[in-house]
């Protein structure tokens, strides 16, 4: 029984660490740029698919780390449990549809939910994903982008505290039961990024 137990615990370890390792420890700007009138630039990869978030599809739980403060020389971290559900291809397949669910909640104290929308366009083969919270019922500006192999790199220009950045997600499949999911701000055109939020996603079987 406790050789039993020790191979389990093994193998969950085994599992965490490898999720853990997805998490990038810088970012890159991959099929983009900025050109020289400041406009972002996006190019979808060879391999850009539409199933290329089928993946997702089911039920999940979820670690994440939140940055306490952004683009502040933070290194205070919070971190929190979810839970996600993912409908899958939607669209006849042009798009994927997903519900995310915690209680921590960095504004005040009530149960924090969102939605995600990605759509694919066959014409560009770029995928733009939306993003809506229950703390402002505002859909942020899409990231666009495409996945390269396992890993997908997705941006926008947005506002920050008044000033104009550039926001990067980053997801990893590589484990596609422990998909890694990581976003990040750039204050200088993409030269150096700061991630504040991050999480591992965990299939439930």
């Amino acid at each position: 029984m406790k050789n039993l137990l020790l191979l389990c615990l093994i193998c969950f370890l085994s599992v965490s660490f490898e999720a853990i390792a997805q998490i990038p420890k810088d970012f890159k700007m991959v099929n983009a740029r900025v050109d020289q009138h400041g406009e972002l630039v996006i190019t979808a990869s060879a391999g850009s698919s539409k199933t290329d978030f089928d993946f997702l599809t089911g039920k999940w739980t979820m670690d994440n780390r939140r940055l306490k403060c952004r683009l502040n020389n933070c290194t205070e971290w919070i971190e929190y449990k979810s839970s996600d559900e993912n409908l899958g291809p939607i669209l006849n397949g042009l798009g994927n549809l997903d519900f995310y669910r915690t209680s921590y909640n960095q504004v005040d104290n009530t149960p924090y939910e969102g939605v995600t929308l990605r759509l694919f366009n066959p014409q560009t083969k770029l995928w733009s994903l939306y993003w809506v919270d229950s703390n402002l019922g505002i859909m942020d500006p899409p990231v666009v982008g495409s996945f390269d192999g396992n890993v997908g790199t997705f941006y926008c220009k947005d506002i920050f505290e008044g000033k104009p950045i550039l926001v990067m997600f980053k997801w990893d499949k590589t484990d596609a039961n422990n998909p890694v999911w990581s976003q990040a701000f750039s204050q200088d055109n993409g030269k150096t990024w700061e991630m504040n939020l991050t999480n591992v996603s965990h299939r439930i079987k």
